[in-house]
């Protein structure tokens, strides 16, 4: 999942990123206010549509949507991004086309398009068209490029002192110089505020009167910022595994982010006690995990994925754990600790953490997560260790050193969406990434436009975990069907 550091440009329409979790990057110094950009985009000719080039995954069409680099300057440079759609199957009960929001930042709209597009039901392929697109700084989207050999050099976000704090600042400008130096005038306009513009220029080029949008994981800020932006320009929208960006503290923040992800721990230790197919059934579950972390901390934990070389105590939570808390597959999850904890210690050695994706500029500049010095630094990190003792050094610790010092150009506030249609905001009560407050949050923010719908189990993502979401979602989006407030709809068994 996550993004490696990229020394050049992709071109293709057809191939985009791989997915990646949230995770963070670059720097420099100062907080800006975002554009005042409210004009309304339009399209200046049709989306022009040819097979996308991949001819494992037919069926799916491409095309470029040009853009102004900066909304606030739409007679300035700009920028094609990439755009791809799957047409509904029933073209006699076809609705209309469905924008899908990706997540990430970092994850690639045409990628999914293209070959994942199984993670929409069977009744939304029928009567929508599947449309995505590459965001800004993501994928065929004028991607950020930036050194790869500088970033390897990202310093460890386990900080000791107040000179590796004030070592990091100097990184993060050195390496948000570069990135900005290779990736163009874009960088400077990577945040989702930007992207909303985007977005409605793609309805526009869509011939879509209002927009059909679902937006998952990240795509879920793209599409409350729409909804506040343009709220009646809105037909449908389901927010699923939703980013409250209202939380303005960075303490608030990662403390949230850290109890989300304990809860998932937490649901698999119980599920693990319970479930016979458990590879640690009958176990003290933490302390075979605790047992890898000091391994991993010494270096001495082989990783699974590359034989010979140490997995981070970070990386093991990170890469391992979190991972698979996703897809909530305790079961791959049990057995791959054991396999681990049977493997034979490698010599103790340092160990490197995993490479941050070039792709989590944007993160900066959509949250502003300000941190004094080393002390609060060290003060936050306690915070989160001490809210999530199983999993130390989560990646929220990694986006907060990486964004130290960032310019934030869309900095978190609460949603004011006056005017929009009911909303549909889906969450599950175990989600590792964007805990179910958050969602009760968004709902809240909405107003009378927010409409929750619960899912009672685990994992990142839920609209079609069972046929209640299935149906609820199905009848919203296409016959604007709006469940009950206070829909809720049992887990279904893994």
């Amino acid at each position: 999942m996550p993004l490696r550091g990229r020394t050049a440009p992709r071109r293709s329409a057809a191939r985009g990123t791989a997915m990646a979790v949230a995770a963070v990057m670059a720097v420099v110094t100062g907080l800006t206010a975002a554009p005042a950009v409210h004009a309304s985009p339009s399209a200046e000719e049709a989306l022009r549509w040819t097979p996308c080039d991949d001819p494992e995954k037919p069926g799916a069409e491409c095309a470029t949507l040009s853009v102004p680099v900066d909304w606030a300057h739409p007679g300035g440079p700009r920028l094609d991004l990439a755009v791809a759609r799957r047409k509904a199957t029933d073209p006699g009960a076809r609705v209309g086309a469905m924008v899908f929001g990706p997540g990430g930042p970092g994850d690639s709209g045409v990628e999914m398009v293209v070959s994942h597009v199984s993670r929409f039901s069977p009744e939304v392929r029928r009567r929508f068209d599947i449309v995505s697109f590459d965001p800004r700084g993501v994928g065929a989207g004028n991607p950020v490029i930036c050194s790869g050999a500088l970033l390897a050099e990202r310093p460890s976000p386990e900080l000791k002192s107040q000179a590796d704090f004030d070592a990091t600042m100097a990184y993060n400008r050195r390496l948000r110089a570069d990135c900005r130096a290779r990736t163009g005038p874009v960088f400077d306009h990577l945040d989702t505020a930007q992207t909303v513009r985007d977005v409605d220029a793609l309805r526009a080029a869509l011939g879509e009167r209002k927009l059909t949008f679902h937006g998952s994981s990240y795509g879920t800020l793209l599409g409350a910022q729409y909804a506040e932006t343009y709220p009646r320009r809105v037909r449908a929208m389901v927010l699923e595994s939703v980013l409250d960006h209202s939380v303005r503290a960075t303490g608030g923040f990662l403390r949230a982010e850290a109890a989300t992800a304990e809860d998932s721990f937490q649901e698999f230790v119980k599920w693990c006690d319970g479930a016979a197919a458990c590879a640690l059934h009958g176990r003290d579950v933490r302390a075979v995990w605790q047992g890898l972390l000091a391994r991993a901390g010494r270096g001495e934990l082989a990783d699974p994925a590359e034989p010979g070389t140490s997995l981070s105590s970070s990386d093991l939570v990170n890469k391992i754990a979190f991972r698979k808390f996703y897809t909530a597959d305790y079961a791959g999850l049990a057995t791959a600790i054991a396999g681990m904890e049977a493997s034979r210690p490698l010599p103790a050695s340092p160990t490197s953490i995993a490479p941050l994706p070039p792709a989590t500029p944007v993160f900066c500049s959509d949250w502003h997560l300000p941190v004094r010095d080393y002390e609060e630094y060290a003060s936050l990190v306690t915070l989160m260790n001490t809210t999530a003792p199983d999993l130390p050094y989560l990646l929220p610790v990694h986006m907060t050193a990486a964004c130290l010092g960032a310019p934030t150009a869309n900095p978190q506030h609460r949603l004011e969406a006056y005017g929009a249609p009911p909303i549909l905001v889906s969450n599950a009560l175990h989600d590792p990434a964007t805990g179910y407050p958050w969602a009760v949050s968004v709902a809240r923010q909405l107003g009378r436009s927010g409409v929750l719908l619960t899912y009672e189990g685990h994992g990142h993502g839920s609209v079609t975990s069972g046929p209640c979401m299935e149906d609820a979602v199905n009848g919203y989006l296409t016959d604007l069907t709006v469940p009950p407030r206070g829909t809720s709809c049992p887990a279904v068994p893994s």
